[in-house]
């Protein structure tokens, strides 16, 4: 009964933390690599324009929650004008005013966009009611008397060929765009000059078809991309949601570095009291680490978990947690060499202090310097034995002899031009006094044989554990998913019932084991 609670406590905190991570990993994007990086597009408009010394209003269409994207990050650059921020419809709206302006002016709007770790969706979640809405059923256009048999012939044509309003529509497509066009296109593109006109006269096509269409404006994404421009592409209803085409390919879907800057056929940079506006979009790409960009995520995600995560203290302060951390990995792995492995050291906890202090001086100098200050201050000990001291007069001793060593191999290294031996400084003076008293009580008491096994035991349980604590991969993971301690304390719990035999002792009784057997 008493193993069953423990194993449904064990399998409580497993659940518990693989959840909490699992929602880190999912829906934040928190990477499980330290050297995880994620693509990141940086966007600047630019808006110039003339002032006319009197009141000026600039208003500039913003992307809102574009398909594909997650916006990570945005700022304007407004000098001493006004600015506000609303929604209008399907678009946002930044607005800058000003009492009072003359000659050539610039605003500026910066924007940081990354893939969102969902699966890319043309529907947009903060959308979703509107998908519920259908949109109005467009009227029946009323087409130039010159132009409506052809419209209606050019129709008939593309119905009888098409099943949906998708195929409809790339079926119009195919022949707008065909290298060799019949009368009927041709007539009906004759006064079409720019790829907006172009956009417009298919709405109105296929408002012929009562098909519910409607213009976006998209940027395509290029690396050092300069004075791009905003492409209108088009988007019709299939009774469920939006579909884009690209109407200068034909093309169905947004692909990966097409940026859906604004919806409708409303000018994305607009002014008043100033001439000759300009929008000028210029793009560059680079890479940020995926922990930071997580972070940003989950402030636009409104997602209180992050508040409370470790990358919310300061910046010393996490230095210090991510060597703490370390230490319940360090207490799982002694646990497992002493019950498990049967691997004997003095104490529980001085191979993980010690392994501590190898993080900062290096494992083979960590180990040289241990060795030298223990069997120095191990040869004082037993000096002080003959002076028949008491017990914590004795320790005091040790203690300061100890100390004096770790002074005088600090000089002496110095001297000898040998920084790393500088950092003896780092060992624990404490654990190091402890350390000497009971190896030389072993010593003693069970002989040397018995004093440098458990001696060299604890040290090699130290280089173990800093090996695995100072694992990069294990440091990040701890670090990001603290939470993963629930699984340490889990194992630690279930060691805590291992009442096997030890990996030390099949060998030491292998041969009566092998009778046994027989």
């Amino acid at each position: 009964m008493k193993n069953l609670h423990l194993n449904l406590l064990a399998l409580i905190l497993v659940a518990i933390a693989l959840t909490l991570g699992a929602y880190k990993v999912v829906r934040l994007g928190l990477p499980l690599l330290p050297s995880e990086e994620i693509e990141v597009w940086s966007v600047e408009a630019r808006l110039s324009f003339k002032a006319k010394n009197k009141p000026v209003k600039v208003r500039l269409i913003l992307p809102k929650a574009p398909p594909g994207f997650l916006i990570l990050d945005e700022d304007f650059v407004s000098g001493r004008y006004g600015l506000t921020i609303h929604e209008e419809k399907h678009n946002r709206i930044a607005e800058w005013v000003v009492r009072r302006a003359k000659g050539d002016q610039a605003l500026y709007y910066h924007l940081q966009l990354t893939r969102p770790p969902e699966p890319k969706t043309e529907a947009k979640p903060a959308d979703k009611k509107n998908r519920r809405e259908l949109p109005a059923v467009p009227a029946q256009p009323e087409y130039p008397p010159d132009l409506a048999p052809a419209i209606a012939a050019l129709l008939d044509e593309v119905r009888q060929k098409s099943a949906d309003t998708v195929t409809f529509t790339r079926e119009l497509l195919l022949r707008l765009l065909a290298p060799s066009q019949d009368a009927n296109v041709q007539i009906l593109l004759r006064d079409v000059k720019t790829p907006h006109e172009k956009v417009i006269k298919i709405q109105e096509l296929l408002a012929g078809a009562k098909i519910s269409s409607r213009l976006i404006q998209v940027l395509t994404l290029q690396e050092g991309m300069r004075h791009g421009e905003l492409m209108p592409w088009l988007q019709v209803h299939n009774g469920e949601e939006w579909v884009t085409f690209d109407p200068q390919s034909g093309a169905s879907g947004v692909p990966d570095n097409a940026l859906i800057w604004a919806i409708g056929n409303e000018p994305v940079a607009m002014s008043e009291g100033a001439n000759s506006i300009k929008l000028d979009l210029a793009v560059s790409r680079h890479t940020q680490e995926a922990v930071r960009i997580a972070e940003q995520r989950a402030r636009k995600l409104n997602s209180g978990l992050m508040e409370f995560s470790l990358f919310s203290l300061p910046i010393q302060t996490q230095h210090v947690y991510r060597v703490l951390l370390m230490v319940p990995v360090g207490a799982l792995l002694i646990a497992f060499l002493r019950n498990v492995v049967g691997i004997r050291t003095f104490g529980t906890f001085m191979p993980i202090l010690i392994a501590l202090a190898f993080r900062e001086t290096e494992l083979l100098w960590g180990v040289v310097l241990f060795t030298a200050v223990v069997a120095l201050g191990l040869s004082f000990r037993f000096y002080l034995e003959y002076l028949k001291l008491l017990l914590v007069p004795r320790l005091a001793s040790v203690l300061i002899i100890v100390i004096i060593l770790m002074v005088f191999i600090s000089l002496l290294s110095h001297k000898l031009g040998l920084e790393r031996g500088l950092s003896v400084a780092l060992f624990p003076m404490v654990i190091l006094t402890m350390t000497v008293e009971r190896m030389a009580l072993l010593w003693e008491e069970h002989g040397p044989g018995e004093a440098l096994k458990q001696g060299l035991g604890s040290l090699m349980v130290a280089v173990l554990a800093f090996l695995l604590m100072k694992n990069d991969v294990l440091q990040h993971v701890i670090f990001v998913f603290p939470e993963f301690l629930l699984i340490v304390l889990a194992l630690t719990l279930l060691l805590g019932r291992y009442a096997g035999y030890r990996l030390t002792e099949l060998w030491r009784f292998r041969t009566f084991l092998s009778q046994g057997n027989q």
